[in-house]
């Protein structure tokens, strides 16, 4: 074998195509000039704006955890426009006459790559960089407890994101589906690399999560403000809290099973080789052993999103705070009951079936008890239907749908008939779409000025809305019903004509979510042009309900000039009934934060070169890089200049700068929130009055 490995000229994108012309391999040739024109477009607009040296010290560099939380959001996002235009090709292509423009192997590379995509590097980072840009603040912290270990698990999350775009532009990704079932995704069967771009990716992304799962809970366990109990705690930490522990022990699992896979593939083992004593089903229950607890690691945030949201725009205290902490921890503690039920029609005996089958209909009775309390929340309330209100009740009201068909799949009769159609592609999708993404989509709309100082556009975040929400209606509906007609999933093109004019329905749905994503990007490009009308510095654009909102936006690097003594479960609340607007300060004493290094970024683009390497079979690159990746920690354990000093007259004169801004920031009502005149101090009148 070369020094290059497995890699030769027929990997680079271009070549498929002229050595095979077709619309298959001319559509994979687009997308990979697509990712290479677009790296350079922005290595070019870089260069032009003399923007290298800010990208650098302000965000690649930082161990910020709001910065770093918006560097996760912008991963997610450019990878939903790819995910996003992958599922409107798939549509196309199972509404075009069969056997459609797209050869069957790449339409099974676009399924598989837009699962993995979509759950691994659009679900996960979206999660992680809100969580990071909240939860410190909402506790009375200034900082993750461990923030090199945040910036090293960012970096590992966008080398693994950067394989699978590589995997456009050299080689290809697997074909098996987001699940990679072995045997097919064996070394008999899938020799070539793509099988090996999925091991590696999940591997990079996996480690982050998992150190992001520790920090998270460390962060929680220890640097809460004085007197903020857990049960003082917001509701979005306790979610939190919860997905942090099923980061920890849930991401193993997955680890170990493509750990397997890859010595199965390359080191002559057979874990999962039936004809070399393996058995392929231990795949099955490793992989769900971390995909079901997954399903409520992505979930479990937006449900705290909600549960902010609803309140704010409710103008209303939550209602069953408890009854939501116990249910929240029920839904964490139960997600590790049910991974069978992925299953079902694999072999196990009945008595299994049945267990697992009412252990997941049980699931669904702490989730129906959030449901109920954010209804008896919004009930008499003065509702206000700001982009973050409109995405959580289309997420109450379309999750049920998703709740009430999953109860139907945990039945392992149904499950049997159900299980490889299109019917269980419409409930996966009717889950985590209103379930995270409509979640993900009300708390970036809500919490954005704490980032940057000023307000989404609410227009076209109204507009994004509606398009969301009709697109998802068109596009899965009509699956559930030729899913009961007998439609399979995971086929390139169908041939039953009855199954057609439902077809159409799902591609003018798919257009709709693209027009939706697309009203997006414009919502941020216009507020961005228009940002000096939106910005709110004093601070409190909604009339919030959480200590994050007592800050000023955008919320300054050391997040608290003081550290707040917490009395209650809302003392932001109940500081504006004394008539504060401004949280009485402690005591002003010097403070140190971490300084900027380049190295967790370094670390990881390392690991991720390494990976690349292996994926090509270039061990002596994957070798060399696992060894320089142990020098440059060990380099980096041994730096005792680390920190910087934020002195006690610095943030004094921080906390009077802010108090003079809001004490100079004209009130507005409720009817103005969203109007220009919002500038962060909103009240309501009938209450103030």
């Amino acid at each position: 074998m070369s020094i290059l490995g497995s890699l030769n000229w027929d990997d680079i994108f271009i070549v498929p195509f002229f050595k095979e012309p077709s619309t298959s391999t001319a559509i994979a040739a687009a997308a990979g000039g697509i990712v290479v024109l677009g790296a350079l477009a922005v290595l070019v607009l870089l260069t032009v704006k003399g923007w290298w040296k800010p990208l650098w010290t302000n965000w690649i560099t930082t161990l910020d955890h709001k910065k770093i939380g918006v560097i996760y959001i912008v991963l997610a996002a450019i990878m939903l426009i790819r995910g996003v235009l992958e599922a409107v090709v798939m549509r196309a292509q199972q509404v075009s006459p069969a056997p459609g423009f797209l050869s069957v192997e790449h339409h099974a590379e676009l399924f598989s790559t837009h699962g993995t995509i979509m759950i691994f590097f659009v679900a996960m980072p979206l999660l992680i960089g809100l969580i990071n840009v909240v939860m410190p603040l909402q506790i009375g912290a200034r900082d993750m407890e461990f923030p090199f270990m945040n910036a090293v698990s960012l970096w590992l999350s966008v080398g693994g994101a950067a394989l699978v775009m590589a995997s456009l532009v050299i080689g290809r990704f697997e074909t098996g589906g987001w699940t990679a079932y072995p045997p097919y995704t064996g070394i008999k069967l899938s020799p070539d690399e793509g099988v090996d771009y999925w091991i590696w990716s999940l591997m990079l992304t996996g480690i982050g999560t998992t150190l992001s799962g520790i920090n998270f809970a460390v962060t929680i366990y220890k640097q809460r403000a004085p007197g903020m109990t857990l049960m003082k705690m917001p509701i979005f930490a306790w979610t939190t809290l919860c997905t942090a522990i099923l980061m920890i022990y849930a991401m193993v699992p997955l680890a170990v099973a493509s750990a397997m896979l890859a010595l199965d593939r390359h080191a002559g083992f057979h874990f999962f080789t039936a004809d070399a004593g393996g058995n392929m089903m231990n795949f099955a229950n490793l992989f769900w052993l971390f995909g079901h607890p997954e399903v409520y690691i992505l979930i479990l945030p937006a449900f705290g999103v909600f549960s902010h949201v609803i309140p704010t725009f409710s103008g209303k205290k939550l209602y069953g705070y408890t009854s939501l902490v116990w249910a929240t921890v029920a839904i964490a503690v139960l997600s590790f009951t049910v991974w069978v039920h992925h299953f079902f029609t694999m072999g196990q005996t009945a008595h299994l079936n049945a267990i697992f089958g009412i252990a997941t209909m049980t699931i669904g009775v702490p989730t129906g008890v959030k449901v109920y309390n954010w209804m008896l929340t919004m009930w008499r309330g003065k509702l206000r239907f700001s982009t973050a209100m409109l995405f959580s009740a289309g997420f109450m009201f379309t999750f049920v749908i998703g709740g009430i068909t999953g109860v139907m799949l945990a039945n392992p009769v149904i499950s049997f008939a159900a299980h490889n159609s299109l019917f269980l592609v419409a409930h996966f999708h009717n889950m985590l779409i209103p379930g995270l993404l409509f979640g993900m989509f009300a708390g970036i709309n809500y919490w954005f000025p704490l980032a940057f100082g000023f307000r989404l556009d609410e227009k076209w975040g109204r507009r994004s809305f509606w398009l969301w929400m009709v697109g998802f209606y068109l596009t899965f509906m009509p699956l559930y019903a030729i899913g009961l007609m007998g439609a399979p999933r995971r086929m390139a093109f169908l041939t039953d004509p009855a199954y057609l004019p439902w077809l159409m329905i799902s591609m003018v749905g798919a257009l709709a979510v693209l027009a939706g994503l697309t009203s997006q990007v414009i919502q941020v490009w216009v507020s961005v042009k228009n940002r000096e009308s939106l910005m709110v510095p004093a601070g409190d654009p909604w009339d919030g309900r959480g200590l994050e909102w007592s800050l000023g936006c955008p919320v300054p690097e050391h997040d608290f000039t003081t550290i707040p003594n917490i009395t209650s479960r809302e003392p932001w609340v109940e500081a504006k009934e004394r008539g504060l607007r401004v949280m009485e300060p402690t005591e002003f004493v010097d403070i140190h934060l971490p300084k900027n290094t380049s190295m967790g970024f370094v670390v990881a683009m390392v690991a991720t070169v390494g990976a690349f390497g292996l994926i090509f079979q270039m061990w002596w690159l994957g070798a060399l890089c696992w060894i320089a990746m142990f020098v440059l920690v060990l380099i980096r354990s041994y730096d005792t200049d680390w920190e910087k000093t934020v002195t006690a007259e610095e943030l004094r004169a921080d906390y009077e700068r802010h108090k003079h801004v809001v004490e100079t920031t004209p009130k507005v009502s409720l009817d103005d929130e969203f109007t220009s005149k919002n500038r962060g101090l909103v009240i309501d009148m009938e209450t103030a009055q």
